[in-house]
């Protein structure tokens, strides 16, 4: 009793034990999973926001390309210079039309002459609430640069109107010497636009770490980092943020103050991973930014995927031993059970034996049914096509007789025309005699091919058509016509529709009416043909029995009754319908339809 006490409780600790290890393993799996997922994301995450670094920084390099030329242009233009040197009021008002005319074909936000006391004497706004006339900037740096170095660019806010802008200058040289400086305005608020409206995070830093130009409202006049007290007097003289408390604005990103590898920025409740690249010769900085919640989460979800599968491996285990122990126990039972299905098999093999020669010789029996069926079709044509056959003859024989006497009179021409009209005669015979011989040879079922549908119905028609015209009756179909072709086989399908074309005329003959209406109409995966006539139509008690085996309407000798039947068990082997529906204007419409050929490689395809 104390032994198996003793037993019970070791198995006890070694249960416990295994499933400890199995949750610290769980735990390891899980915790590195999430490491390397998280890991990779952040890799591609950062790859993304190279990337569109990269896009915007060609796309504010080329928009403020556009206008880098304009104010060097301007200053080389006689109206500005004369400006400059004589400063009169004609002058002024032809140089405030000149830069107004260049500011509206150009697309700059403004355009204005400054002298070298830094006073504007000229601008595209001269006559707008706002204007710089009589402004004098001589502390912008941008004109202080012009100055020294004959160009200058500047991004600041504008003094006058409140409005940033990013400022390019070109000093104005007359005689080798400086008179004044030009400058052009541009907006860059299009950029913030786009980037705003394409959900992008990214933003414009100056050379100081302030965000002038963002697509995220939020970001504008920040700086990424703690701002010295140098750099905050730098900002004020300059008056490059005017009315702008940057001293107690919050940096967007203090963590870079340490470097600036991978910084993060939180934006609302949601983190971001940041990156930068130098917008030269300006020392500004690009800035790009996507969240880090979809890498975090899909961290989280392979860490916990990880984990179930560790725990499912461990069940799997598990159920694998219990059913090995399980499989132990049946392989007794089935060594008994395997001499019975031996046994079982062997009667199976042999009754589908006996299956398949009962299934070939239906076959056989359906082969001849449908050959004989053929040849009463052909019985029922058989004065029409001897009709068909003997009226060309006669004809010929005509012909080559007078092309004989033409012959003898040396009339090359009549000769040459009768023989032409003697070959279409025997061309017109051999098309009737081919498809007899086509029509009435026996064929052994295949599988469904690709059938030109317009050729078996032409063919038909051909066939059928003696008889029609023996008794008065018309049938109508557009020849040529293009349609896709279909699954089944042309032969039998000639067969099927020769049928329904015979008893079509034969209603028609019964009911005085001198017209059938053949049609296709092509679907997204069928093809719909179909036989019109003008008969008496078909009698309820009759429908129900049409395709009933040697059921006929017709008096005895003039059918076997097995034309509908065959012909129906012909379209389905094909995959398709075969019906027969009453008119409402009197009359049958029997209509096959049959599916689109399409080749076995490119249900392969689809499936």
């Amino acid at each position: 009793m104390q032994r198996s006490s003793t037993l019970e409780h070791k198995s006890t600790q070694r249960r416990y034990a295994i499933w400890v290890l199995f949750g610290i393993l769980v735990a390891v799996v899980a915790s590195a999973s999430w490491g390397v997922a998280h890991k990779q994301g952040v890799e591609r995450l950062r790859s993304l926001v190279n990337d569109r670094l990269t896009v915007n920084l060609h796309a504010v390099e080329s928009e403020i390309e556009r206008f880098r030329y304009l104010p060097d242009v301007i200053s080389k233009d006689p109206r500005i210079i004369e400006l400059l040197l004589a400063k009169d009021g004609s002058r002024i008002n032809i140089a405030n039309d000149y830069l107004q005319i260049v500011r509206s074909m150009s697309g700059a936000d403004e355009l204005y002459v400054i002298d070298l006391s830094g006073e504007t004497l000229a601008a595209s706004n001269w006559n707008e609430e706002g204007s710089f006339v009589g402004h004098n900037y001589s502390f912008r740096p941008y004109f202080i640069e012009a100055i020294e170095t004959g160009s200058g660019r500047f991004y600041a806010v504008g003094v006058t109107t409140g409005r940033p802008g990013y400022f390019l200058s070109s000093s104005v040289i007359y005689e080798d010497r400086t008179i004044g400086v030009v400058v052009a305005k541009v907006d860059m608020g299009p950029l913030a636009r786009t980037w705003a409206e394409a959900g992008e995070v990214t933003a414009i830093a100056d050379k100081e770490g302030v965000i002038f130009l963002s697509g995220e409202p939020r970001w504008i006049y920040r700086p990424l980092h703690h701002l010295s007290a140098d750099t905050l007097s730098l900002l004020e003289t300059e008056r490059r943020y005017d009315g702008i408390d940057l001293a107690r604005a919050e940096p967007l990103a203090p963590n870079a103050d340490d470097g600036w590898d991978d910084p993060t920025i939180r934006l609302g409740n949601e983190r971001y991973l940041m990156g930068l690249r130098s917008l030269e010769p300006d020392g500004w900085q690009l800035l790009s930014a996507l969240p880090l919640g979809p890498i975090e989460t899909e961290a989280r979800l392979v860490g916990v995927s990880s984990a179930l599968v560790a725990m499912l491996t461990l069940a799997v285990s598990l159920f694998l031993r219990q059913r090995q122990q399980l499989t132990r126990m049946k392989l007794e039972q089935n060594a008994v059970l395997e001499g019975r299905v031996a046994e079982r098999t062997a009667a199976l093999a042999h009754e589908i034996e006996e299956r398949k020669r009962a299934e070939q010789d239906l076959r056989t029996m359906q082969e001849s049914l449908i050959h004989a069926a053929k040849l009463a079709a052909l019985g029922r044509m058989s004065a029409a096509i001897v009709h068909e056959v003997s009226q060309p003859l006669s004809a010929l024989d005509n012909t080559l007789a007078a092309t004989a006497i033409h012959a003898e009179r040396d009339a090359k021409a009549e000769v040459q025309r009768n023989l032409t009209s003697a070959r279409s005669l025997l061309r017109r015979m051999q098309r009737t005699i081919k498809h007899l011989k086509t029509f009435s040879s026996r064929r052994d079922a295949t599988p469904p091919q690709s059938v030109d549908a317009n050729l078996a119905i032409e063919t038909a028609i051909d066939i059928v058509e003696p008889r029609a015209r023996e008794h008065g009756v018309e049938i109508v179909y557009e020849r040529g016509t293009s349609l896709p072709p279909v699954s089944g086989d042309a032969i039998r399908l000639e067969q099927v529709l020769i049928n329904l074309l015979l008893n079509a005329v034969d209603a028609s003959v019964a009911a005085g009416q001198g017209r059938i209406d053949v049609a296709a109409e092509i679907s997204r995966t069928s093809l719909r043909i179909s036989v019109s006539d003008m008969g008496q139509g078909i009698s309820p008690e009759v429908r129900q029995r049409l395709f009933e085996p040697f059921f006929t309407t017709k008096t005895t000798g003039e059918g076997l009754g097995l034309g509908l039947s065959i012909s129906k068990t012909i379209i389905e082997e094909f995959g398709g319908k075969l019906n027969l529906v009453p008119m409402q204007e009197g009359g049958t419409q029997a209509s096959v339809e049959l599916a689109l050929y399409v080749e076995k490689k490119r249900q392969l395809e689809k499936a």
